[in-house]
């Protein structure tokens, strides 16, 4: 619980007044003490209202001034009141939430500034790895649960790309065609730009072969760059994110992206498809006495590079409906000038390290991030360069739903390990985990592939390959698009009665429980 004040009224006169703009009655996250003019003022707290978490929130700064660690210290306190988190680890250091700290002389100065009552303390902690590519249990999802918008940002595809990929999920979908993994998808392009499969082409208005050729080379040339591994089942269920301990303290999922971090196309789109599967699966709750799970989403300017404009209105709309399932999304980036506007303006509770302004640019991105904090007792462009590590520009959303007054901050000090956790002990815990067995081994059921490729009997003269091909084995798009297969494909498909499967935002589909 927070720790109560003393001797408020000794504050200055517009410290106070800030001061009382934290003054909760409720249960609430400790984030420091008060700055003015300089001086710590540790019997003026600052703090976020806990049921005000889901109405999301934004931890910026430079690089170097504390922001892992901000997330670090919001992470623990609210597994500590019963609320599951999800962090995304992208440089490897934050898998410390699981173990206790250490006491050391910074640690014991900043918790004597700030009236911090400091106790080793680690978390409830499950590790995951995106497609079981580093030291945690495997995160997979399908391609037709992926769905085309979040595909198409990861293949960087062009807008008429895009929408041409949504029309064959949607052709997919109608014949029951079941896209498990990236095989699965390449097949069923393969057979729309072969012969046998143009007459079905045609029937799917808008989709060109040309076009249907682009997203095929882009298909094989991801697949060929070992992408294969993250997409298959048994497909993660995000229910998982939302769990608690038998001592109701929340779990901490921490998902490693340190093995991947060279594909952030990748791991970005996939962070989104967790929030996705989780908007579609959850109930609605209205306004609850604290958030169901608060998901941070690290480097989240990567989510909006190159992002189309399908992609940015659909990742909006989630932001905004998200919250009344209970979830709080903060996103986590350097610049308030990487998340747009209308994203932005849904982040009710911000924390605000320090920022640079060495160049014109950097000037000029500085007074675009003043200007989105309310009005202000401090002169805002001095006070976020001159803020030292582990001090930030706090407003958040009070009880009230109101913003706070703007209250430059010394944070206070996690209380579990400030750094990464040895990885024998990370893969360790992660076979120690009941999802383990669940989630290790992927399977490769009958799908798209192996339906399509299952059409019709090859007789011995067309499994021989053509007089002037060297190459002994057929390719796996010759496989799927050779004659003898697909003899009855375009008679049997264009008859057949698929299942259309129910798709929202993104594209996504809605999971079968």
């Amino acid at each position: 619980m927070p720790e109560a004040q003393s001797g408020s009224a000794a504050l200055p006169r517009e410290a106070l007044k800030i001061a009382s703009g934290y003054a909760f009655t409720g249960p609430a996250l400790d984030l420091g003490a008060l700055l003015w003019d300089g001086v710590c003022l540790p019997d003026a707290q600052v703090r976020i209202p806990l049921p005000m978490l889901n109405r999301h929130g934004l931890v910026a700064g430079a690089t170097g001034t504390g922001k892992t660690k901000t997330l670090q210290l919001i992470a623990e306190q609210l597994s500590a009141q019963g609320v599951p988190v999800f962090l995304a680890d992208i440089k490897g250091d934050v898998s410390g939430i699981s173990a206790p700290g250490v006491r050391n002389e910074k640690v014991q100065a900043r918790a004597a500034e700030v009236h911090q009552t400091w106790a080793a303390t680690g978390c409830p902690a499950e590790f995951y790895a995106l497609g079981g590519i580093g030291h945690g249990i495997p995160v997979r999802a399908t391609v037709t649960s992926f769905g085309p918008v979040l595909l198409s940002k990861v293949l960087q595809l062009n807008r008429t790309q895009e929408q041409s990929l949504g029309l064959i999920f949607h052709y997919a979908d109608q014949k029951g065609l079941e896209l498990v993994d990236l095989k699965d998808l390449r097949a069923v392009v393969a057979f729309l730009t072969s012969d046998e499969g143009k007459g079905e082409l045609r029937n799917i208005g808008g989709l060109s072969t040309a076009t249907a050729g682009v997203i095929l080379r882009s298909l094989t040339a991801f697949e060929a760059e070992g992408m294969a591994d993250f997409f298959g089942e048994p497909e993660f269920d995000t229910g998982e994110l939302l769990r608690t301990q038998d001592d109701g303290r929340g779990l901490v999922s921490v998902l490693e992206l340190a093995a991947v971090q060279d594909r952030p196309q990748l791991f970005s789109t996939f962070l989104m498809w967790l929030l996705a599967d989780l908007f579609h699966d959850l109930p609605e709750v209205g306004d609850a006495d604290k958030p169901k799970l608060v998901f941070f989403f690290d480097e989240a300017h990567l989510l909006f590079n190159g992002a189309s404009k399908a992609f940015l209105d659909s990742l909006t709309q989630t932001v905004r409906l998200i919250r009344s399932k209970g979830v709080g999304v903060f996103f986590v980036t350097q610049n308030t000038k990487d998340v747009p506007a209308d994203v932005l303006a849904q982040l009710g509770n911000r924390v605000q390290h320090a920022l640079r302004a060495f160049t014109p640019d950097d000037q000029k991105g500085l007074k675009a991030t003043v200007r989105t904090f309310p009005d202000s007792a401090y002169d805002l462009e001095e006070l976020l360069t001159g803020l030292g590590t582990g001090e930030a520009v706090v407003t958040v959303l009070s009880e009230k739903g109101a913003p706070t007054p703007v209250a430059a901050t010394r944070l206070r000090a996690p209380e579990s390990l400030m750094g990464p956790v040895d990885a024998g002990a990370l893969d360790s815990a992660a076979k120690a985990s009941p999802l383990y067995g669940r989630y290790a081994q992927a399977v490769d059921r009958e799908s798209a592939y192996e339906k399509l490729s299952s059409r019709g009997a090859k007789g011995p003269d067309e499994m021989k390959a053509p007089p002037t091909s060297r190459r002994k084995d057929p390719s796996v798009v010759e496989q799927v698009v050779d004659s003898g297969m697909f003899k009855s494909l375009a008679r049997s498909l264009g008859t057949q009665i698929g299942r259309e499967i129910t798709r929202s935002l993104f594209g996504t589909a809605r999971r079968r429980r």
